[in-house]
């Protein structure tokens, strides 16, 4: 069996993808999946739910392959269509999520510090997935997808003030979070 390395041949391959070449296709799913994976796993709590994002976005890749333009990164537009299937999931699960800044309002929230050396990502992975969705979704297009205010208001069909209301609040939710967990680690050592 031949290896094709797909960082050298990837326009290869996405010609041969293009034309409904299955093997082709199938090594794109298998080099990019498992980022996608965590991509979506990211916005969706559920594993099993994100697998089904996951894939519904790889079927509109692979339908949508003659629209990619090769101007850009290819993971970069296949991470695109991620987000937005992400989020098209997370309206459908909750049409209201995003429209009303004030429905999750939290108690009153502390500052924390830094990141504390021993908290592992799936720890942080944990704390993301506590906060509201419309909270979690506007805190990563913005701090991880690096989207703009503006971009994201287009995206959830928001106003830019709401999103970056939710993003004000998913930070101090989030320091607050981080904050008792390092309570938490500084109590355990002084036992």
């Amino acid at each position: 069996m031949k290896v094709i390395n797909l960082h050298h041949h990837q326009p290869e391959l996405i010609k041969k993808a293009r034309k409904g070449d299955r093997e082709a296709q199938n090594q794109i799913y298998k080099r990019f999946s498992p980022t996608m994976l965590g991509l979506c796993r990211s916005y969706v709590r559920d594993l099993h739910f994100a697998e089904d994002v996951m894939i519904t976005g790889f079927f509109k890749v692979f339908k949508n392959l003659n629209s990619f333009k090769e101007e850009g990164s290819f993971e970069g537009w296949i991470r695109k269509i991620m987000v937005r299937q992400c989020i098209d999931h997370l309206r459908k699960k909750n049409p209201e999520q995003f429209h009303d800044p004030e429905a999750l309002k939290s108690s009153e929230l502390t500052s924390g510090g830094d990141l504390p050396d021993s908290l592992q990502v799936e720890a942080l992975q944990n704390l993301i997935d506590e906060m509201p969705d419309g909270y979690r979704t506007v805190f990563l297009l913005y701090a991880v997808e690096g989207y703009s205010h503006k971009e994201i208001a287009t995206q959830l069909e928001i106003s830019e003030s709401t999103s970056k209301s939710q993003l004000f609040k998913a930070r101090k939710l989030l320091q607050q979070k981080l904050a008792g967990m390092k309570e938490s680690v500084y109590e355990v050592r002084r036992i």
